[in-house]
Formats: structure tokens, sequence, C-alpha cells
């Protein structure tokens, strides 16, 4: 069944003069999803972004690292793996294409998982390869994202 997402980004980044010239405007927006806080973005900064704002990038690659953490936990927990903490230290390599656009040319996640004493660390290492056959993000990105997971007992 099919399932639906909204949005809605609006530039907030209108100075006073709209885009009369490259310098006349900031890059900055806002997302909002229905029922859910704003979120101030910009560009990257080395396009002109505001960098003490989120921007597309960043998002993609948090987007991609949340959904695997959620995958992570839901087949750990399945498989009586107890997870006590996570935090993933995730990383986008760009790389530049003829004419000057980039693209993401991979991604690497790096989740520190610390997981309770008995845990099959074995088995922890194996969901984090099952999770791109399930994780939506995983799926619909068309660049490869590599695990380096590191875990705790």
């Amino acid at each position: 069944m099919p399932h639906s997402f909204t949005s809605r980004i609006r530039w907030t980044g209108n100075t006073g003069d709209g885009t009369a010239h490259y310098r006349a405007y900031t890059r900055d927006w806002a997302v909002a999803v229905p029922g859910k806080p704003e979120i101030p973005c910009s560009n990257d900064p080395a396009l002109g972004g505001n960098p003490g704002l989120m921007n597309p990038e960043d998002m993609l690659l948090s987007a991609l690292a949340g959904c695997h953490m959620l995958w992570f936990l839901h087949l750990a927990s399945e498989a009586g793996i107890v997870v006590t903490a996570y935090e993933d230290d995730p990383e986008g390599v760009a790389e530049g294409r003829p004419g000057g656009a980039q693209r993401f040319a991979r991604v690497v996640l790096r989740p520190k998982i610390t997981v309770k004493p008995g845990a099959d660390l074995a088995r922890a290492e194996a969901i984090h390869h099952q999770i791109h056959e399930v994780c939506f993000i995983a799926r619909s990105v068309n660049f490869p994202v590599g695990i380096e997971p590191v875990f705790t007992v």
C-alpha cells in the first residue's frame, strides 16, 4: 500500500530586493512538516549559505544515519541484543562533476553502540549488513553506504 510524505519548503532569504542579483538575497529557507516544528535551513557554506544552519546535505546524511539506527535498534531487539546507547558520526564524501556540480560519492556510517554483557556481537555486526535491504532511505540513494560499527559491552 503506498505511503506518502509531505513537507513545506519556504524561502526566507528575501532581504528586500528578491533575486535582483546574486548577492541580493540569502540562501536561508525553512522546512516544515505538518504538526512538527519548523527547521531553519540554508545552503552549504561553500555556496554562500549560513554555516549555523542545517543544509540539504546535512539532512540527507542525518536521514540516512537515523534510518539505519532505527532499523538497527529494531532488529537488535528482535535478536535479543539489548542496546543501551547508540551514536553515529557519519561522513558523506562529495565528488565534483563536469561543470562543477557535485554529488555524494559515498557515505560511511560509524555507529558506536553499547550493548549489555552477553550480547552476540557477531549477530550484532551481521544486523548492520541486513539494514540496507529494509531501510527506506538507504534503498533510495544511488551511492554506496559503508558501515564501520564499534561495539562496547
